[in-house]
């Protein structure tokens, strides 16, 4: 259910992310640019900047080559590499028409993308030491998934399920649903070889989950003091995540309670833009 290593099929020229990228050029270019195309000759070359306007982290520029298709592209930074405010990370050179044409959208996806990687290595920097592995949601942007999670590994968590498909995990509705967490645990045991993580709201419902034989438990929205608490109930073939009001302030605390991962939906639905511009040279 979790990984390190960069899995298959998650790399910047995934079809996924060729076809997000169609989608977006197309949203915003349409028919064409009218203002470019009034205001510069079509046959104007020249090279345009992408400056760093606040201390961020380099993500996504392997999506400079298929947004800029035909044009060449200077990558200064790598993915991941923290860069101060005010400094170049990347050139583009070629028709000033194409160039200007895809400023917003190239710089719509490069600050979603530094934003999220920015925001889960401050995550990953608060529990450095602990052991405890921060893990990304399916709380993400629908149709950019594959590039936000890809941009949670550059910020240094790992890649929690990618969708429905790829792992079992039972949530308290699905326990609802079967009957209660014995009998949730036992129909996903006889239709599936994968190993089964469940959700529980409580201590009670976590000794029903390890009584039905659960692998992997999520601690939904338990306190510091819960958490600790679950963790001397466990052995250590057992997997603990951790879930539900974490924040930069307190995932420390959680981390310190033991736990394998702690998963953070807010590091890609709430991750602020990261302040990039794009400037003709």
């Amino acid at each position: 259910m979790y990984y390190k290593e960069k899995p298959e099929n998650t790399d910047w020229q995934h079809p996924d992310i060729i076809e997000a990228v169609r989608r977006a050029l197309v949203e915003d270019i349409g028919s064409g640019d009218l203002t470019t195309n009034l205001c510069v000759p079509d046959n104007a070359k020249g090279s345009g900047i992408f400056l760093a306007r606040e201390p961020m982290i380099v993500t996504g520029v392997d999506l400079l080559p298929i947004l800029y298709d035909g044009e060449d592209i200077e990558v200064l930074f790598s993915d991941g590499t923290p860069i101060e405010a005010d400094v170049v990370f990347a050139r583009v050179s070629g028709s000033i028409r194409r160039l200007l044409e895809l400023e917003r959208t190239t710089l719509n996806f490069l600050q979603r993308l530094c934003g999220i990687a920015v925001t889960t290595r401050k995550f990953v920097k608060a529990v450095e030491g602990t052991g405890c592995v921060i893990l990304d949601t399916r709380k993400t942007t629908p149709g950019l998934r594959r590039l936000e999670k890809l941009a949670t590994r550059v910020g240094g968590a790992w890649n929690h399920r990618f969708g429905l498909f790829d792992a079992v995990l039972i949530k308290n509705n699905h326990i609802a649903a079967a009957g209660g967490v014995q009998q949730a645990v036992e129909k996903a045991k006889k239709q599936n070889e994968l190993p089964i993580e469940i959700e529980v709201r409580n201590l009670t419902e976590l000794d029903e989950a390890l009584d039905a034989g659960a692998s992997h438990l999520m601690l939904d929205n338990f306190t510091p003091e819960l958490v600790h608490q679950a963790m001397r109930k466990v052995t250590c073939d057992v997997k603990i995540e951790v879930s539900g009001g974490i924040t930069a302030e307190n995932v420390r605390e959680y981390a310190d309670a033991g736990p394998d991962f702690i998963s953070i939906g807010a590091i890609t639905h709430s991750a602020p833009a990261t302040d990039i511009s794009f400037r003709l040279t």
